[in-house]
């Protein structure tokens, strides 16, 4: 058996931890038992379709759906739509993709039926801890984007804006609480692996640098921006995102977690004309990208180069682009969020030329940053994605990375 586990033979199955091994912090949900089990069920199903299932998938392409294909047609696909639209008519795939949707579903039904029954103390409790802060700016006048506005992304009913009675937090918290079944724990005990990865490789990379000021756009409740913080607590860091529920979490959240060195801004990552130009070291996005609709993308790369200062760091942390050498088979599996995810942008996100955007939003293509991260958690409690070669195309917490540092001020 060569290449990774699920290129062959069906892997032998190994869970995610239990989610009672998940990290808690004075906002967080409380469960009941069955809330618990309900989440462990899910955690495991998503690991058993990702671990179990597509490798069965993929032998169908090969062994019926493929042939069938080249039979009607006398050719091979040419393109990842084609392999979708073949793939379709496939009862391996037609399960697999049922049972996944039904995952995602199922997941919002069971952390909404846990948040929305304790809604109003939770939002007593962030009240609470953001009561005479300065941590949390929200904005009640901003225009939802509508590919915000538009979407229930993910299967989230109400997306990362809606809020049901004043000061609620209810969306923030089941963002945080029911991500571990969707992830399987491989983003670590408080999700923030992807923050982590990214700490590492800036770390690694750039060890002489000293951010001052760092600006995260698309925070949601601050998962990958509480570890930048953390490494860096000299530098004052600005969390962004127009969904005001999410903000209140995330400020709550980092409160209890003890960061005070951030503060959480209700804004739209398109518009950051409140920032004046060239005050920030580093711009960060995280998993933020294929949300986006392709002019508030552009948008966001132009107003981050122009807040960036000279020798500052722009990093977008992303699902890898659909390159020709990537099989076209993984590039239609890769797929299934834009059509039965409610992620509509994911596909056109994916194989469009980034470097051509960064380029057009102002970058020299000598300045582009182009690597890979992985999630880094405690692997005494969760796998690390770094040691995991399983692959379910697009669940795995391994990312590439495209970025560009600013040339200095007397290379301009």
């Amino acid at each position: 058996m060569t290449g990774r586990v699920n290129e062959g033979p069906i892997q032998a199955y190994d869970g995610p931890p239990d989610y009672r091994k998940v990290g808690r912090h004075e906002v967080f949900p409380q469960m009941s038992h069955d809330e618990v089990e309900r989440l462990n069920v899910l955690a495991q199903l998503n690991r058993h379709l990702s671990t179990r299932l597509i490798p069965g998938v993929k032998q169908a392409w090969e062994t019926r759906a493929l042939p069938a294909f080249e039979k009607a047609h006398g050719r091979a696909p040419e393109d990842r739509h084609e392999v979708r639209k073949a793939l379709l008519k496939d009862p391996a795939f037609q399960t697999w993709s049922a049972l996944r949707r039904l995952t995602m579903e199922q997941r919002q039904q069971a952390g909404r039926w846990t948040t929305l029954r304790q809604a109003e103390e939770l939002a007593a409790k962030a009240a609470a801890l953001n009561a005479g802060s300065d941590q949390l700016e929200l904005d009640p006048a901003l225009k939802i984007p509508r590919y915000v506005s538009a979407v229930d992304h993910h299967c989230m009913p109400g997306s990362y804006h809606v809020e049901r009675f004043e000061g609620d937090v209810s969306g923030g918290a089941n963002y945080d609480h029911g991500g571990f079944a969707t992830t399987g724990g491989l983003l670590g005990r408080f999700s923030d692996g992807g923050g982590h990865a990214v700490v590492r490789w800036v770390k690694r990379r750039l060890p002489d640098f000293k951010p001052r000021r760092i600006l995260d756009i698309g925070a949601t409740v601050g998962h990958s921006v509480l570890p930048i913080a953390q490494a860096f607590p000299d530098a004052e860091v600005i969390a962004i995102d127009v969904g005001g529920p999410m903000l209140r979490y995330a400020a709550a959240r980092a409160a209890s977690l003890g960061v005070t060195n951030i503060r959480f801004v209700q804004a739209d990552g398109a518009d950051l004309s409140r920032f004046e130009t060239g005050t920030f070291d580093w711009v960060q996005t995280t998993m933020f990208l294929h949300e986006l609709s392709l002019t508030s993308m552009k948008a966001i790369f132009a107003e981050s180069r122009r807040v960036l200062a000279p020798g500052g760091v722009v990093l977008h942390v992303e699902q890898p682009q659909y390159a020709p050498t990537m099989p076209l088979f993984e590039q239609a599996l890769r797929d299934w969020d834009a059509f039965y995810n409610n992620e509509p942008f994911w596909s056109t996100l994916h194989e469009i030329d980034l470097d051509a955007c960064m380029v057009e939003a102002g970058f020299a293509e000598s300045e582009l940053i182009h690597d890979g991260v992985t999630a880094v958690v405690d692997r005494e409690v969760f796998p690390d994605a770094a040691d995991d070669d399983s692959e379910d195309y697009g669940r795995k917490a391994a990312w590439r990375v495209i970025g560009a540092r600013k040339a200095p001020k007397e290379a301009q």
